[in-house]
């Protein structure tokens, strides 16, 4: 009498193991690299803001914004699940997958987003969760329900929410909004373009068969390239603006302006090359991440070195009376 044997990969899971497996995607509909980024650029807001918040006030406004972000992607997921089926990219999402269902998406994504609004304005201040609350709104409602399936301009309009976090950040050490943080508002919302039209260009016929109009979709590859080369040319300039006013040192300074140019000949290269080149579109979008994340790290150097700087000559300076009192 023959043993039928079962394949391991069919053998139910131990029930710990799909707790876990379960914790997984719920975590990876929080779009944890997306969120990364984010988190890092409201990092930055709050660090170089003047003044400074308490440790664990800076440490709970930080945790609030993460999950104010991870709830909205979650949202877009929710929203976009049909989208996200029927392309290569985003097919093995726990939506899509059965894993989860939208209507565990749904509660999920409003349950981290209210307590995240919440627990920013109960513990930090009330303009830092308004900011939140908006950008929440913006990214969920505006771009993904609105303009994404509508318009060209989805990426352009839309990224007005990837580009808040630094504001949010700002204005939870502060309470306030500045110039300084809507320079880099405007940073990361001339950046947003050219970074996704950059992937979209090698995968307009995904989006074409999910119905969603990207720029090289309904355009073509050559107006892309050219509003990418453009929008780059812009954000160098831009980018300067903290070095030229002041709030940021010749560290900023010097990262700003080589990987600007950088930046601009890579996007003249893809401006230039045949459509059946892949490698320069993909280039650019890999360099796009690292020149936001250097160029926010830089700002951080240059607040580091200046606090360094500051706490060197209040030493010097104490040391000083202290000779003369002798």
């Amino acid at each position: 009498m023959k043993t039928a044997v079962i394949p391991v990969s069919r053998l139910p899971l131990p029930s710990w193991s799909r707790s876990t497996a379960r914790l997984a995607d719920f975590v990876s509909l929080t779009k944890p690299r997306v969120m990364s980024l984010a988190v890092f650029t409201a990092l930055v807001g709050l660090v170089i803001a003047p003044g400074r918040l308490d440790a664990l006030l800076g440490k709970i406004a930080i945790i609030a914004i993460a999950a104010g972000a991870g709830a909205a992607g979650a949202l877009n997921m929710w929203y976009e699940a049909d989208i996200d089926a029927v392309m290569p990219r985003t097919a093995r999402r726990p939506i899509p997958r059965g894993r989860i269902s939208r209507a565990e998406a749904l509660a999920f994504g409003l349950a981290l987003a209210g307590s995240a609004v919440a627990v920013l304005a109960l513990a930090v201040n009330v303009k830092a969760a308004a900011l939140l609350a908006f950008t929440i709104f913006f990214y969920v409602v505006v771009y993904t329900m609105w303009l994404k399936r509508q318009t060209p301009q989805n990426i352009v309009i839309g990224g007005a929410a990837g580009a808040l976090p630094p504001v949010i950040g700002w204005a939870a050490a502060t309470g306030e909004i500045g110039l300084e943080p809507l320079i880099l508002f405007l940073i990361i919302f001339l950046w947003t373009p050219p970074h996704f039209w950059a992937l979209s260009l090698n995968r307009a016929d995904e989006y074409a068969r999910a119905g969603v109009p990207m720029l090289p979709v309904v355009a073509g590859r050559a107006a892309t390239t050219r509003q990418i080369l453009i929008y780059g040319a812009l954000l160098v300039p831009i980018s300067l603006l903290p070095w030229a006013l002041g709030f940021a040192g010749t560290i900023y300074g010097a990262v700003a302006a080589v990987c600007g140019a950088l930046f601009v000949v890579l996007a003249w290269q893809l401006r230039r090359k045949s459509a059946a080149d892949r490698r320069d579109a993909s280039r650019l979008f890999v360099f796009s991440i690292f020149y936001l994340f250097v160029l926010f790290a830089a700002l951080l150097a240059d607040r580091s070195e200046d606090r360094r700087a500051s706490t060197w000559s209040a030493h010097t300076s104490t040391a000083s009376v202290g000779a003369g009192e002798v």
